[in-house]
Parts: structure tokens; sequence; C-alpha cells
């Protein structure tokens, strides 16, 4: 017996290493190759299971996968939880198992629908089911579209895709390689190995390609403020005016700068409460013919609560005034951190369910762009960066950069920040836009159009980034019409299936 269940279990412990390898693909590493290794192993590891024994193998892969390249936030529940290690230990199991939930749904799908050792369930089937199940993770419950495999593309020739299908198309491309490597692999059918080749070869010729015009006329000083504040510390109530005097004395200094950007909630306080403060501010900053953006909490009628963004000093607004419609307002919360679900039912059970400012509420889906010294900033703050969607739409004709403010001291030195900035990197490349990240503790930089990081300070220091900043003129297939060609497909592979599922009957 002992030998029989070591015998199945061998696959689904392989798949478990196997999915955390993946890690290795994404920053801070950026080993882009073992993704493709990855997924092309998994696929070796179902092929001839049942639906049911791929499904389980699916969902091993899924747990090596997350339980490795998220395990950074277990950082934040355990400090800042208030629970002993061992129940902030199984949250994050619950996590991780939820997450793993989406590779088991690809594996039992794929082995349940698509079984045979054919082209059409290795190039059609396997790469339009993993979009499908990407996208359903990215969705439901809010989604949590981390760690999608494209994002560890970033420094491989499958990075020029972005530009036309975002992440996703470089997710499929992925996929589809692994997918002809493996069978090719089983059926010895060397010629199929054409297709990786042609799409890494289409992948180094697009780099060539400039789907959007640097504007040099159009250059911005900016200095980002890294205040390095102790998120311990952050909302202590003694700790509020040396905190906000630490971002005007680091502001003071650079008024050469046309805007000057303070990270997500640098303010710890609402923004009633220091009207007369942000006024003073604001009439500084204009005096100094420059402008500050930065992150404030703000409370609205009936007790709402929204994480904002404001601008000050020289902008389109005018004097300053404490008008909620001229802020910009997160509107994809964390879950548990910005918002918790079931909260009749779960904020009774721990303290991590009352983490500080952990009730907000949304914003529109599409805002406003923030104005700046005649710049116009579309935001993204913290988690949302990892949206492509919303960012998509809040991008329009007169964007001339994508604004990023976070707050990543949840989660200490650890992996999560680097892969953070990994992802505003990809924002940058789908939509030709520079991306301008000011945070709490880093990763503070600025990446030009193309994903390239031009400048960057070190994490856990109090320091101040300047830096130019380039404009673009022009749009990217991508920003043009988003993910529908991908969606046509996906339905085109599945007609084409179901067609030929038919016919063999």
């Amino acid at each position: 017996m002992i030998s029989t269940l070591v015998h199945r279990l061998k696959r689904p412990l392989g798949a478990a290493f196997v999915g955390a390898l993946t890690t290795l693909s994404f920053a801070p590493y950026h080993l882009w190759p073992i993704a493709i290794v990855s997924v092309a192993l998994l696929l070796w590891l179902i092929h001839g299971q049942s639906a049911k024994r791929a499904m389980w193998i699916g969902y091993a892969w899924g747990i090596g996968q997350f339980a490795t390249g998220i395990s950074w936030v277990h950082i934040s529940i355990d400090n800042f939880g208030g629970m002993p290690k061992l129940a902030s230990l199984f949250l994050m199991a619950l996590l991780v198992g939820y997450l793993a939930i989406y590779s088991a749904l690809f594996t039992g799908l794929l082995n349940r629908y698509a079984p045979q050792n054919s082209r059409s369930r290795y190039l059609l089937a396997a790469p339009a089911l993993w979009l499908v199940c990407d996208w359903l993770r990215g969705w439901v419950m809010t989604g949590f579209p981390w760690l999608w495999l494209g994002y560890g593309q970033i420094e491989s020739p499958l990075a020029s895709f972005a530009p036309l299908g975002g992440v996703e198309l470089v997710t499929l491309f992925v996929v589809i390689s692994a997918s002809a490597i493996i069978y090719v692999a089983l059926n010895k059918q060397w010629s199929l190995l054409i297709i990786p080749a042609v799409i890494f070869a289409t992948g180094f010729g697009l780099r060539n390609i400039s789907w959007v015009t640097p504007n040099p006329t159009s250059t911005t000083k900016v200095a980002l403020i890294q205040g390095n504040v102790d998120q311990a510390l952050k909302w202590v109530p003694s700790e509020r005016w040396p905190t906000i005097m630490k971002y005007v004395d680091l502001s003071r200094r650079n008024w050469d700068a046309d805007i000057i950007i303070w990270p997500e909630a640098a303010i710890p306080a609402f923004e009633f409460e220091i009207t007369s403060f942000l006024s003073n501010l604001d009439s500084l900053a204009s005096s100094n013919d420059s402008a500050i953006i930065t992150g404030v909490v703000n409370q609205g009628e009936n007790r709402q609560f929204y994480n904002s963004i404001l601008s000050l000093g020289q902008n389109a607004y005018g004097e300053y005034s404490y008008d909620l419609e001229q802020r910009y307002h997160k509107h994809h919360l964390l879950p548990f951190g910005e918002f918790v679900p079931f909260e009749s039912i779960l904020r009774p059970i721990a303290p991590l369910f009352n983490l500080p400012m952990s009730s907000f509420s949304r914003g529109d889906f599409v805002q406003k762009n923030i104005d700046a010294n005649g710049k116009q900033l579309a935001p993204a703050l913290c988690y949302e960066i990892i949206f492509s969607e919303q960012v998509r739409q809040n991008i329009n004709d007169d964007t001339d950069f994508i604004l990023t403010l976070s707050n990543d001291a949840w989660f200490g030195n650890s992996i999560g920040p680097l892969q953070h900035m990994e992802i505003a990197r990809m924002r940058a490349l789908e939509f030709g836009k520079p991306v301008i990240r000011s945070t709490n503790n880093g990763v503070t930089a600025v990446t030009d159009y193309r994903g390239e990081i031009t400048a960057q300070i070190p994490q856990f220091e109090q320091q101040v980034l300047k830096t130019d900043v380039v404009s673009t003129d022009g749009q990217t297939p991508y920003h043009k019409v988003g993910s529908w060609p991908l969606y046509a497909w996906v339905l085109l592979c599945f007609g084409a299936l179901a067609l030929r599922q038919k016919t063999t009957k």
C-alpha cells in the first residue's frame, strides 16, 4: 500500500516542484526560459492521465507556484495581522490553495475535453484554456492576476509582443511554445519546433518597431520622494506631523522639479483634518512654479472612505479647495487590506480583518487624468497597476505618463515589491507610456515607454529620485483594441475543437 501511495504521489510532487520553479522566471531572478520549461513539464506530467488525476496534478503545480511566488504576502499577515503564527500560516495556505484552483481547472478541463495526443490538444486547446483560466483568476472575487507567466518575459524576446496584445498575448506565446515543445518530445515530430522558433524570431524582429514616438520637446523634470516611513509607526498620532514635515522638507529642496511626487497615503491623516496645511502647501508649490502630487485618504458622505490622489500647486484646478470631485479615488481595492469580503462575518473573527484603512469605498473604473504643471498623468494606485484593462481605459489621447503610487512597506525585504515593479514595467511596454512609480520604501523608479528602467533609487532608504521623463505621441495596437482579438481567438479555438469532436464521432 505504501509503495502504491508513493507511486501515486510522484506526479503531484513533481508538479509542485515544477510549479515552484516558475518563481525564478519573475523578478528579481528573470530566468525567463524556466516559465516555458515549467509549462512543458506540466503538460508532460498530465499526459495520459484521467481528468481527475490531471486536476490534482495541476492543483499541485499551482500550490508550488503560489507558495513560492507570493510567499511575501505572509509578511503582511504575520507582521500586521495580530494573530498567532499558526493562524497566519493557515490563512496563507487558504490563499495559496484558492489560487491553485485555476491551474487545476486548466489541467482537468484539458484532459476531460481534449485527452487525445494531438496537435489540436497542444496548439489549440491548451493555450486557449490557459488564457481562460488566467482571465478567471484575474476577475473572480475582484481578481488576482499576479504571476501571469507573461510578466516573467519582460527581459525575453517575447516581451516585444506586449504592445500588440498585452501581457495576455505574451502569456499565450509562452504556452504555445511550451505546448509545441512537449508535443515534439512525445511524438518526435521535430518539424513542429518551427513554431517556437518563429515566435521567438518574430519577437526579436518586433524589437525594432516603435509603435509610439518620443517627444523630446515635452520633457518633464520629476522628483520622487521616498520617505522610508516605518509602517508600524505611520499611523501613530504622535508621528503624524514628523512624517508630513519629512516630505515637506524633502520637497523644499527640489522646487526646481516640474512635478514633485509623494507615495501612496504619504499623508497619515484624513484630508479634511489638514486643509489649512494643504492650502499653504498649494500656495508654496505654485509660487515655485512646481506641482505636488500625493496620496491621501479621504472621507466622503455616509462615512465612505477613499484611497485618493491629490494634485497641488501648478495645475488646472485653481487654488486648493476640499473638493473630492477633483481627486482620483482608487477603484480596485485590495481584499482584506482595503476592504473585507463578507465583512459582517469575518471582522469579528480576528484582528487581521481590522487592519488600518480596511473599509475603503471604490472610485469609478474610469476617471479623469491627474493634471500637474500642464502634464496629464493616468493614475493607478498600488495594486491597480496589475489590472491592464483598467489602466488601458484610463489612458487617453492627452495622457503623458502612467503614474503609480504605492506603499510596499507591508511586505518588507521580499520579492513582492520587485515583482510589483516588473508589472509596472509591463504596463509601460503595453501602452508606450513612461511609468512614474513613487513608493514609501521602494521600488521607486521611472521607466521609459519600452518598459526599461531609466532611473531608480535603492530600497529602504530615505532618498529623492530626480530625473527627466519624455512624453510620447501615438498609440500601441493594444491600447487601441485591448484584448478583444484574443477573446475572438479563444472562441475560434473552442469552435474548431467542437467541430473536430463532432466530425470524429
